[in-house]
């Protein structure tokens, strides 16, 4: 099925700047996307499980240990010393 498509509005709303030419072109892409969307409509999916990624995402986090924190002698081995009078 042929669709229409304002290309240029499109473009406007993502704030792009299209030539013509690049209308026209991305015009047809565009065509060609919806057209195999309505292909994949045809087929039944009743029985396919949803998923939201196509393979398994596992949890790569690492464990929350606690560790001993930075001292300020470590981070700053030789600091300034004190101006006078301050405690």
């Amino acid at each position: 099925m042929a669709h229409h498509i304002d290309i240029q509005h499109t473009a406007k709303l993502a704030r792009l700047k299209l030539t013509d030419q690049e209308a026209v072109k991305y015009e047809a892409q565009l065509a060609k996307v919806l057209d195999y969307m309505e292909t994949l409509e045809g087929h039944d999916l009743s029985g396919v499980e949803l998923t939201a990624h196509a393979t398994p995402i596992y949890d790569v986090w690492r464990e929350d240990v606690p560790v001993e924190g930075w001292t300020v002698l470590r981070l700053w081995p030789t600091p300034p010393e004190k101006p006078p009078g301050s405690s």
